[in-house]
Formats: C-alpha cells, sequence, structure tokens
C-alpha cells in the first residue's frame, strides 16, 4: 500500500510516498481503506520532530481518517469485532475513526 512517510524532521516537503506491506487487523480490530484523512496540529508537530509518536504506534502520521472497511479482526464467536457501543462491523461499511497513527496510507 502507499503511505506518505516523514523522511526527516522539517517542512512539507520532507513528506514522501512510499510503499509498505498492507497490515492485517488484530483481534478486535478492522482495517480501513482511507478514502480520507484530516491533517491536524499533531500530524505538523510530528513533521516537525517535535512529536514522537507514542511506544508501539506506527511512524506513518495521520489521527483522522475515513473509508469503508476492508478486512476484520477476529473477536469473538461470530468472528466480527464490536464497536464501543456493541455494534459490530461488516465489510464495506463507510466509516470514520479517529486513530492511534497511520491514517496517511490507503
Amino acid at each position: 500500500m502507499r503511505v506518505i512517510e516523514i523522511r526527516e524532521a522539517g517542512g512539507p516537503d520532507v513528506l514522501q510516498v512510499t510503499e509498505r506491506p498492507r497490515p492485517e487487523p488484530g483481534p478486535g480490530e478492522v482495517l480501513i481503506r482511507v478514502d480520507a484523512a484530516g491533517v491536524n496540529r499533531p500530524d505538523l508537530v510530528q513533521r516537525e520532530g517535535r512529536y514522537p509518536p507514542p511506544k508501539g504506534v506506527t511512524d506513518i502520521p495521520g489521527l483522522e481518517v475515513a473509508g469503508r472497511i476492508i478486512a476484520l479482526g477476529a473477536d469473538d464467536e461470530q468472528g466480527a469485532p464490536r464497536s464501543a457501543t456493541g455494534h459490530r462491523w461488516a465489510l464495506d461499511e463507510p466509516v470514520m475513526a479517529l486513530v492511534a497513527g497511520g491514517g496517511y496510507a490507503e
């Protein structure tokens, strides 16, 4: 999949498109095909080198996304993850999300 990487700290010119393997969702997770990503202050500060990603979180920037679910991780005996409110996610369902990182990716 194509992603936006931060080559080094700096202005917008340090962003670069590159290829990475498509992730697989873990238990309780969904994989979203990103159609739109927001640009917010933490993304800008991360690009400037003043906000490292938290430990265990991808280095790909992007905290806000909208798109469609393309893969489901296992969750319960029926196999589909649920939201915090109990909604069972489905393939091709439109979603928007606040994520820990990785929004600047397909």
